[in-house]
């Protein structure tokens, strides 16, 4: 027991258990009477409201930038007195910790060959990253490759919360919806006709066919 009050309690705890008296209580614990009497004359009420308030309006700032801004408000506190007063309303910063891959987003791009044969590609865009996790092309991708490439990105990168889609037949189709419940993964479908509730995918595959190579291109 190093606190005061913790000292305060046993010796209360001493007396009225075992009735022994405050002197011999305060003997075997090793303390004063004079600071077992001890009464805290100051009030915190006013440094607690207004600390909190500071707090919340700057969130960034720890109890010594914080106690700056009392002193200039004319509140005279050292700082030991803000820095009890932060500890007790636990307003301690805490480092936020970013949920990574809490979502993946899915898009097809379409193009032809220079001999006009039709391919597809299928994007994947990792939310937490903006990553693209997945690039694959060929003239036929069907659902069941969709969830075959979705548990491959799972298995290097980790199993996101949800994967985001439109409602093509591939997205929709019975095989990646038994991949997802298998895997425990959420499902979005965003609404017919608003590509830009898949924000993510639908940039990277305009910066996507931007970069890709032109006909007259010779290589």
């Amino acid at each position: 027991m190093v606190a005061a009050e913790q000292r305060r309690e046993a010796a209360r705890y001493l007396q009225t258990q075992h009735g022994v008296s405050e002197r011999r209580a305060l003997r075997t614990l090793g303390f004063g009477r004079s600071s077992h009497r001890y009464k805290v004359r100051k009030d915190d009420k006013k440094i607690s409201e207004r600390l909190q308030k500071l707090a919340e309006e700057r969130p960034r700032f720890g109890y010594r930038r914080l106690h700056v801004l009392l002193r200039r408000e004319g509140e005279m506190v050292n700082h030991k007195r803000v820095w009890r007063v932060y500890k007790a309303l636990d307003l301690t910063m805490r480092k936020k910790t970013r949920r990574k891959r809490t979502a993946m987003r899915l898009d097809f791009v379409s193009d032809q060959l220079a001999s006009g044969q039709r391919f597809r590609v299928l994007n994947v865009v990792d939310d937490f990253t903006r990553k693209c996790l997945v690039c694959f092309a060929d003239t036929s991708i069907t659902a069941v490759t969709v969830a075959r490439l979705l548990g491959q990105a799972v298995k290097e990168r980790g199993k996101p919360q949800v994967i985001v889609s439109d409602n093509g037949p591939e997205f929709t189709s019975r095989a990646l919806d038994a991949w997802a419940h298998q895997e425990g993964v959420g499902r979005h479908f965003i609404d017919p006709g608003k590509p830009v509730q898949n924000a993510y995918v639908e940039s990277f595959n305009g910066r996507f066919r931007d970069e890709r190579p032109r006909t007259e291109d010779p290589y």
